[in-house]
């Protein structure tokens, strides 16, 4: 009897398995295949091997043996150069905590258990990781690790970080800066309910620095259209505002607003070289994390 495959399995049925952790499991025990590994270095303090000095390389690392006798410039390479250093960060605002129907897992529900998963897929290549939680301030960090048993205490933080307030990226953007000091993988993963240009500025700062960029955009399937009863109130979940509209009046011009955003999010992304994924949170994990790999396998 074939046994069916956690990471290929509707989402809100995976997570009635067990917790985020066996879900975590399972969905990357059915994920086919590794990511890329990164071409970029960093340090640590085991020596690996030799590679040629390549401007920017710190001058200590230089071995100067092998300048004296061979005239060429070499550098030692320590174990932790083979692996990517990455760094999470994972929206947690309250227009995260939102579902479309009782049998969906919320934005933030869905989002935990994609990070959970990715973290433990980076942590098992041995590339270091890291987690930024945040709303409209920064909620949890957790510095990146190479270590496998690292993914505890990244686990630990996903699992304890709840929605919050409202949603402002760039502290937590801007934090990655001075937690990844050489190139490296943001993965940002947010519902993009914020402010489009100040978040593009930010993340396409990182690029600019030299890091991979990865934006998973999660929506439910539910925010596609407008439905409801002929008259309803609709609140914002962060500022409490509302409004009584009539759906079917306005459901073109939802639907319209809706896709052109999506369109704007993935043109300025792709034009700033910024990998960009619509998530719906009906997606099996599975898919989402091969549509990932295959992308940085392009990137690469």
């Amino acid at each position: 009897m074939t046994t069916a495959r956690m990471d290929l399995l509707d989402p809100y049925e995976v997570a009635q398995l067990g917790d985020i952790e066996l879900v975590a499991r399972g969905v990357v025990e059915g994920f086919l295949a590794g990511l890329h590994r990164s071409p970029f270095r960093g340090f640590s303090v085991e020596f690996a091997e030799h590679r040629p000095y390549q401007p920017g390389d710190e001058l200590r690392y230089l071995d100067w043996k092998i300048l004296a006798r061979a005239d060429r410039l070499f550098v030692k390479q320590y174990e932790e150069e083979t692996n990517l250093r990455s760094m999470i960060v994972l929206d947690v605002s309250r227009s995260m905590d939102w579902a479309g129907s009782e049998r969906r897992l919320t934005k933030l529900e869905y989002a935990k258990r994609l990070v959970a998963a990715l973290a433990l897929i980076l942590l098992r290549q041995r590339d270091a990781t890291g987690l930024i939680g945040f709303d409209e301030e920064v909620r949890a960090v957790v510095r990146a690790r190479a270590r496998h048993r690292h993914w505890w205490p990244l686990l630990s933080a996903v699992v304890s970080l709840t929605a919050g307030g409202g949603t402002v990226a760039e502290p937590a953007l801007r934090q990655v800066t001075d937690l990844l000091r050489r190139r490296g993988l943001v993965i940002f993963v947010s519902d993009l309910l914020l402010d489009r240009d100040l978040a593009l500025l930010a993340l396409q700062y990182l690029r600019h620095r030299g890091h991979q960029v990865t934006v998973f955009h999660i929506m439910d399937p539910g925010e596609l259209s407008l439905e409801g009863p002929p008259e309803a109130r609709f609140e914002d979940p962060e500022t409490g505002d509302s409004l009584v509209a009539r759906p079917r009046e306005l459901r073109t011009v939802y639907e319209d607003t809706v896709h052109r955003t999506i369109q704007q999010w993935r043109a300025a992304c792709r034009g700033g070289g910024i990998d960009y994924h619509h998530v719906l949170t009906d997606t099996p994990f599975g898919y989402v994390l091969r549509r990932a790999a295959a992308s940085r396998s392009r990137l690469g």
